[in-house]
């Protein structure tokens, strides 16, 4: 009862506020004002499509490169290599270093004068002339991208490690003795084995990545000139910088609703197992 008591007070009076003040002012005014403006109001603002559609670019490049990097990782970890359990830990630090820390390194990473990117690149000589990573709008969002895999492919590859751990090794020994090459082992054992745990990766990364605020906000607040602008970032703008609260609320609202829709898959096939 008291963690019941606790998670209410935490999580579903801010929710039920959110969800009231997403109508109306609700603090000064009560019920009283409640009206769908601020849900239209959505619908015909371009800063919030753009906000929209910067959440699909940075969401769907995130996830696909977690999933590409995490599985990789997984299976070189998963295989007989020697100081495996040395390698583990160091795979899984990047998880472990804060959103706000991990933005400000990489932003020093970046930076076009003193970045070590671009002194790399251009000890390569793969660049004439200093690159501004995160001021230009076409290389800004990538940039971001990249730090944001380094900092969450983690995740997925410890639940793609725990699946390909729970594969029972005496498949792939019958493959051997037919004859399989380690390409079909992959495709025809490891992959169709792997398929829940990649589905609930999957589901679980684009909830977190939607979410995700403190890396971009700290490398870009969101710029330049909205390249960057995803919408948890454009609802803290609203809320903390612009005061409306209510239209704020109301695309907080919106999203949670969206991640729900998203989770639905998830929560179903938690529901069956049980």
């Amino acid at each position: 009862m008291p963690c019941f008591i606790l998670l209410i007070g935490v999580l579903g009076f801010p929710t039920v506020m959110a969800v009231l003040n997403s109508f109306g002012p609700i603090w000064s005014k009560g019920t009283s004002g409640f009206t769908l403006a601020y849900y239209q109001r959505l619908f015909r603002d371009a800063i919030f499509w753009n906000s929209i559609l910067k959440t699909f670019y940075f969401v769907g490049g995130t996830v696909a490169l977690h999933l590409v990097f995490g599985l990789a990782v997984a299976l070189a970890l998963n295989s007989a290599i020697r100081m495996r359990r040395f390698f583990r830990v160091m795979a899984i630090l990047p998880w472990t270093v804060p959103d706000v820390i991990a933005g400000l390194v990489w932003a020093w990473m970046f930076d076009p004068i003193s970045g070590i990117v671009n002194d790399v690149l251009d000890r390569l000589h793969l660049i004439a002339s200093p690159v501004e990573w995160l001021a230009n709008p076409n290389l800004v969002m990538p940039s971001v991208i990249l730090a944001d895999t380094w900092r969450g492919y983690p995740f997925v590859m410890l639940v793609l490690l725990a699946g390909l751990q729970a594969i029972p090794k005496e498949l792939y020994e019958a493959a051997k003795v037919d004859g399989a090459s380690p390409i079909q082992e992959f495709f025809h054992i490891t992959l169709p084995n792997l398929k829940r745990m990649v589905a609930i990766a999957t589901i679980l990364d684009i909830v977190w990545q939607a979410r995700r605020f403190g890396l971009i906000w700290v490398m870009t607040e969101g710029g330049p000139a909205r390249a960057t602008e995803i919408l948890s970032v454009l609802a803290y703008k609203q809320y903390f910088k612009f005061f409306n609260f209510e239209y704020a609320s109301a695309m907080s609202v919106l999203m949670a609703v969206l991640l729900l829709i998203v989770g639905l898959p998830y929560v179903r096939m938690i529901v069956r197992r049980v």
